[in-house]
């Protein structure tokens, strides 16, 4: 309890004095970024990324966007370029700001996952540096080609705020897609501590909302513009009131009623609270798998309603043996179970054939006689954690996947629903890491009820990364108009509903239950009907607004 004070202590400081000196920095920032040079302009970039991250969870920090961005901005506008300097030199000014901004954000807000290298310390400690240093540097990329593409269209007045929103969106709509994908902490998670405004993933989905995250912090950039007063602050105005606009939207949809589900039932989440260093030492199995056995049997309590049909969730890789090579432990699975009950868990599942084994990371469905009635093997597995990319070239320097079973995980084929025996309602399974992808949530055309999240976050620690993960599964809840079960070893587990409502929770490192009632399915949202195109559509908006009064002008010419 101490520690975890501690860490909460450590976060709200540095937010208390952003909060407080907000405004004096909004009066001295200009003319520091806008009259920077060499090093300096580099750092303030750097911290300006920084800053910016204060506002993604557990800070949640709703000034540090504005501060980061308008800061970016005004570096932008100070970037001085001769009129007849070539486009790649304009490019690679504001590439370079861009790159360090980006590597401001992602090293203060990624950070934390140097410390899965220190659970098997003896072995992966030497990675560590790497890992945290490398991930950012590679990420902040995307960051400074967006950057780059919009100083080429750069604008006085609004049109260069629009231009940052257009393009620092669509790479982050790229780092979610290129190669496999990696879209941690796009900035549509700026605002996921404020359930409020994250309502809108709900039209435009993630990167969507990143587009008005972006361009309505940056807005306040104008102010200095050598304008007209008016001018200079209607574009601030105007971000105000759109804020006010979907903040008031977003509490329309959050107090409406909860439809009640199609099929109700009890849902109860186990989470046992392991140490990851602790969980496959061989002498721990007994004592593990017993907890499970007995959080299972502990009386119906929480929001649980006497009488329904229950399911059980254990988290990701829950049992700490190969579940089909145990015959006793189905059947004791099966003498642990209620009446009317399955149990849905996670595990490593083992494919032998005449080669080497496969092995998985699974869900399996089990009945209460002990049958497994059905499974879903993990299809987005973690680089460099789950599997080796280049694997024969990168095992010659000595690097492995963290995560070995006794090797790297096989990918699953497809993806599909998950059903259970009786009238249960079918569901989308979620592996850990799968939660992060938009898309692999949408539920048009499965017919699923609901979405689960089976997730081992026991690597992290009392860090920044199981909050950032809980926010990005309660993401998924409100885009899709789906409940959201998120089963966690170490926490944070939860049953959320369709708006991203935490109903019943247990925090980090907590043994215990959470005991409740399925919530009921919204109406199919804007995106879950129509993914990104929505986020395409704000896109051509844009390139209206932008080009538009310049075809005009020259069309009266003509």
């Amino acid at each position: 309890m101490v520690s975890q004070s501690c860490f909460r202590i450590a976060i709200r400081i540095p937010a208390f004095m952003l909060k407080t000196l907000a405004p004096t920095l909004l009066l001295v920032l200009p003319n520091s970024c806008l009259l920077a040079w060499g090093w300096r302009r580099a750092l303030i970039a750097l911290l300006a990324g920084a800053v910016t991250s204060l506002a993604l969870p557990p800070a949640g920090v709703l000034m540090a966007p504005v501060i980061g961005f308008s800061c970016l901005v005004w570096l932008m506008d100070g970037t001085v370029s001769r009129p007849e300097a070539r486009r790649r030199a304009v490019f690679f000014s504001r590439f370079r700001l861009g790159w360090f901004f980006g590597f401001g954000y992602f090293l203060a807000s990624l950070w934390w996952i140097g410390s899965a290298f220190l659970v098997e310390a003896e072995q992966f400690a030497w990675m560590m540096p790497f890992a945290v240093l490398l991930m950012p540097v590679g990420l902040a990329l995307f960051t400074g080609l967006g950057a780059g593409i919009a100083g080429l269209f750069w604008r006085d007045g609004w049109r260069r705020i629009l231009s940052l929103a257009v393009f620092l969106s669509a790479s982050d709509w790229l780092r979610g897609h290129i190669l496999t994908g990696f879209p941690w902490n796009s900035f549509g998670y700026l605002v996921a501590d404020n359930l409020a405004l994250s309502q809108t993933a709900s039209v435009v989905g993630l990167y969507g909302l990143g587009f008005l995250v972006v361009l309505l912090a940056a807005l306040p950039a104008t102010l200095i513009d050598s304008t007209t007063r008016r001018q200079a602050i209607l574009p601030t105005a105007i971000a105000c009131v759109a804020v006010a606009v979907l903040w008031g939207a977003g509490q329309v949809r959050l107090t409406a009623p909860v439809p009640t589900a199609a099929a109700e039932v009890n849902i109860r989440i186990v989470q046992p609270s392991i140490p990851q260093e602790e969980k496959w030492r061989p002498e721990n199995r007994q004592m593990i798998f017993q907890t499970l056995l007995d959080l299972t049997r502990a009386p119906l309590g929480g929001a649980s309603v006497v009488g329904l049909p229950q399911i059980v969730i254990w988290p990701e890789s829950a049992l700490p043996f190969l579940l089909t090579r145990e015959p006793g432990a189905l059947y004791q699975i099966a003498q642990a179970l209620p009446e009317h009950a399955v149990l849905v868990t996670g595990a490593i599942r083992v494919e032998a054939g005449d080669g080497p084994a496969s092995f998985f990371n699974s869900i399996y469905v089990i009945d209460t006689d002990g049958t497994i009635i059905d499974l879903y093997d993990k299809v987005r597995l973690v680089p460099f954690g789950e599997y080796l990319p280049l694997e024969p070239l990168l095992t010659r320097i000595g690097l492995t996947a963290l995560v070995n079973a006794p090797s790297a995980f096989q990918p699953g084929l497809t993806r599909r629903p998950l059903t259970t025996a009786g009238d249960f309602p079918s569901f989308i399974p979620l592996v850990c890491y799968e939660t992060i992808f938009p898309g692999l949530s949408r539920r048009t055309g499965l017919g699923a009820e609901w979405l689960l999240n089976v997730t081992n976050d026991a690597w992290f620690g009392r860090t920044l990364g199981p909050y950032q993960h809980f926010a990005k599964a309660r993401m998924r809840a409100i885009e899709q108009g789906l409940p959201m079960v998120r089963a966690a070893n170490t926490g944070i587990s939860a049953i959320i509903d369709s708006k991203g409502t935490a109903v019943g929770r247990l925090n980090l490192f907590q043994s215990g239950v959470v005991d409740g009632v399925l919530p009921g399915a919204a109406p199919t949202t804007p995106y879950a009907r129509l993914g990104d195109i929505v986020y395409g559509i704000l896109l051509f908006l844009s390139a209206l607004a932008f080009f538009g009064p310049r075809y005009n002008r020259r069309s009266r010419k003509n």
